[in-house]
């Protein structure tokens, strides 16, 4: 970081600093933002369920469990309908047979389009299906997509294992969107 940015830093409060040094790192790299890996916390997130004020947040969630997460762009798109989704579904008692907890699917979608995708997909005891309305989320772990036909940013594709709260394992499609690595039955436990 430049020595200005630091000096300028130090002036300001512990307290603030905490809060500004993050926008700072990340305004100034280089590289670009640093995607979630395995070792790091889950983002405490507001996610939805079924309605607007069922409000599930992700870090409470994790709590004490073992928990399977994963993304996909869009509820009712073809590969998430026909592949991705169904999988989980199809495995879910083997899965939680394993210790998972609860299995969690997170869309960047409004809650009420979320709660018609699990009925026509028949999650019901067996997946939990989580708005990400805003993308807050997928903002967070930086695994968003810009999928303009499917309204703009997106999550990407991918699968975790988090166990109290902690990402052990973390599977992220190479190009965001594909079905290659992050499928029930590539999860890694």
């Amino acid at each position: 970081m430049p020595s200005k940015v630091l000096s300028l830093l130090s002036r300001i409060s512990r307290r603030k600093v905490d809060i500004v040094a993050p926008a700072f790192c990340r305004y100034f790299q280089t590289s670009g933002f640093q995607m979630t890996k395995v070792g790091d916390r889950i983002p405490s997130v507001d996610l939805f369920e079924d309605l607007p004020t069922n409000k599930v947040n992700l870090g409470e969630l994790t709590k004490g469990k073992k928990v399977i997460v994963f993304a996909v762009p869009g509820a009712f798109t073809p590969g998430c309908s026909k592949t991705h989704l169904p999988g989980y579904v199809a495995k879910a008692a083997e899965l939680k047979q394993q210790g998972i907890s609860d299995i969690i699917c997170v869309s960047v979608n409004d809650p009420f389009v979320m709660a018609a995708w699990a009925k026509d997909q028949g999650t019901v005891g067996k997946i939990r299906l989580l708005a990400d309305p805003s993308a807050a989320l997928a903002k967070a772990l930086d695994l968003t997509v810009d999928i303009a036909p499917l309204g703009g940013i997106r999550s990407k594709r991918y699968s975790m294992v988090v166990e109290d709260g902690k990402i052990t394992s973390l599977q992220v499609e190479p190009d965001g969107t594909g079905l290659s690595c992050s499928l029930a039955d590539k999860i890694k436990l």
